[in-house]
């Protein structure tokens, strides 16, 4: 059986930066409407991300079969590198050579807070990159990515029968009220995080029990408090996964949706799909960067079997 996921998204670079120093005593109140300031910054990093990258490498360490449909600049050369090493897909990455990666610039101070700098990129051809180029699928998400891409992505996906998980994320001001019913309404799931999903009942007017009737499946992620899975008429309470450490949250929501496309497109049941998902956030939040956790497939259902109490394979 095809057990192919389709993974529409974004591919970025982050550039993490770190002040040791506190903004709050450089940013004057009273003087922000003429901010010129610089911020020395010791260390620095840069990490592969991006939405589609971080769900296909999560779903690549559970041996899951994931398939890239991402837009690429002329600086892709390293991303791409590592993707085939990783033994992912980079067949149907598209690459504009007059564009840069997507890249986001973070510099946190001592108080973790942060002042970032998104450059869309590439990203923003995700339209021009065409999924039936990909071939076929058990399953699709679609995840942040450049609007008109998502947009068209959605119109492709239904039209060619693949059902897909809609993950609107950052992007949901991006789309107007009727375009997010419209998402819905050919979507077969969506996830979204606690924030998200208000937000979504307050951009359609729907409340969150008329998004779940449209669906197969309403996924929301409520982090330590764990997640509610909204299904033909009820609701699966999945217990959050204590984490071995809490170091870094980016990614995390990436990795739970790779869990999702694991138990899905492995008919594993709803039950048993949301606590891998749940165990794969908290494998992730406790290394830094959103790729840099190793384990085998072996190690994570050893890990499922410690936190749950039977083996999901």
């Amino acid at each position: 059986m095809n057990q192919t996921s389709l993974i529409c998204g974004s591919l970025a670079i982050d550039v993490i930066m770190q002040y040791e120093g506190r903004f709050g005593d450089t940013l004057l109140a009273d003087q922000l409407h003429k901010v010129n300031v610089s911020f020395l910054v010791p260390t620095m990093r840069t990490e592969f991300g991006g939405c589609s990258g971080n769900i296909a490498y999560n779903l690549k360490l559970l041996d899951g079969d994931p398939r890239i449909v991402g837009v690429m600049g002329q600086d892709c050369a390293a991303y791409l590198e590592r993707l085939q090493k990783l033994g992912i897909s980079t067949q149907n990455i598209l690459i504009k050579k007059d564009a840069y990666n997507a890249q986001c610039f973070v510099t946190a101070d001592s108080d973790n807070n942060q002042i970032n700098a998104f450059h869309p990129g590439a990203m923003s051809f995700a339209h021009e990159n065409n999924i039936e180029e990909a071939g076929p699928a058990r399953l699709a998400i679609i995840s942040p990515d450049g609007h008109l891409g998502m947009l068209k992505h959605a119109d492709d996906l239904q039209r060619l029968n693949i059902p897909f998980i809609f993950d609107p994320g950052q992007q949901m001001p991006m789309f107007t009220p009727e375009q997010l019913i419209a998402f819905i309404d050919k979507a077969t799931y969506v996830t979204c995080n606690d924030y998200e999903i208000e937000l979504l009942v307050d951009r359609t007017g729907l409340s969150l029990a008329d998004i779940a009737h449209r669906l197969d499946a309403l996924i929301v992620t409520r982090g330590e408090k764990g997640s509610q899975i909204y299904t033909k008429g009820t609701s699966i309470d999945i217990p959050a996964v204590k984490a071995d450490a809490v170091l870094d949250p980016t990614g995390c929501g990436d990795a739970y949706r790779a869990g999702l496309l694991y138990g899905l497109t492995h008919d594993l049941g709803w039950e048993t799909t949301g606590r891998l998902a749940s165990l794969l956030g908290a494998i992730k939040i406790a290394h830094k960067g959103a790729q840099n956790h190793v384990l085998t497939k072996e190690e994570i259902a050893d890990r499922f079997e410690q936190a749950f109490g039977y083996r999901y394979e």
